[in-house]
């Protein structure tokens, strides 16, 4: 079976210009930015800006979103996940290891992007996204249970290596629209200092485009700095969920296997 992986060649060809690379490395210090701010961290005409920015769009790696009249840009890590995950990941440490350490901040909120397409209909991409057992496959071993009607909760239980079973996350559907839009709440239990974080909002966007579907997952209400582990596996989530649909098997990197479903889950 054939699997489906991003134009290798324009991510490439992105990241070989340097200047590109200095964008990617502004939004990650701060994501959602417009073209005016990006252009006052460059040297260049706010026009040369634009268009580096188009080829990071083209390429996947930078998405943008409409905020009244201003036009943000997030930077979109999931192309070069799947790269990775094609090559070296069996050799690399998670890519959430790289983000565990960021310095935290105080009281402004970060919102974090990601999109990938995916060669699959709406409703089994949303069947995916709800079905316990199948969000096991790519989530980390963890599914979540819910009745999937607005307003009810949810909750996530799995096992750390065969230990007793631990609560994982938990929060409140916001809105529920098959096969189209998912808002749910997001508080994360796994450990204390996540726990910290408080409450966070998780959006599924799903689009149909011809034969595919565009999934944008947009991670918000998060306090700046917020600890990497409540959003950097997104990346490794979305490249898992992406091989599922795609190929039916079940993408093992470093960590997808990091828990494991109690029998009465």
């Amino acid at each position: 079976m054939v699997t489906y992986y991003p134009d290798v060649d324009e991510v490439f060809r992105a990241l070989a210009d340097p200047t590109r690379r200095l964008l990617l490395d502004e939004l990650f210090k701060e994501d959602g930015q417009t073209l005016v701010a990006l252009s006052g961290r460059l040297t260049m005409t706010r026009f040369g800006v634009m268009k580096h920015l188009r080829v990071l769009e083209e390429a996947g790696l930078v998405v943008t979103k409409r905020r009244g009249r201003e036009k943000l840009h997030f930077l979109n890590p999931v192309p070069i996940r799947l790269v990775h995950d094609r090559w070296v990941s069996k050799y690399a440490e998670p890519w959430a290891a790289a983000l565990s350490g960021l310095k935290k901040g105080l009281e402004a909120t970060m919102e974090k992007v990601f999109e990938i397409y995916i060669k699959t209909t709406p409703e089994r991409l949303w069947e995916a996204i709800t079905n316990p057992e199948m969000r096991a496959k790519y989530t980390f071993g963890v599914g979540v249970h819910t009745d999937w009607k607005a307003g009810s909760p949810y909750r996530a239980t799995a096992s750390w290596q065969g230990g007793p079973p631990m609560d994982i996350m938990e929060g409140e559907n916001l809105e529920v629209d098959p096969p189209k839009r998912l808002v749910q709440s997001f508080r994360a239990l796994w450990s204390d200092d996540v726990k910290a974080e408080g409450t966070s909002r998780v959006t599924w966007d799903i689009e149909q485009v011809q034969d595919s579907c565009k999934l944008t997952v947009t991670h918000d209400q998060l306090r700046e700095g917020a600890h990497g582990e409540i959003w950097g596996g997104w990346p490794q989530i979305l490249s898992g969920l992406k091989t599922l649909l795609e190929t039916g098997e079940t993408l093992t990197t470093p960590g997808s296997l990091m828990f494991v479903q109690p029998a009465n889950a």
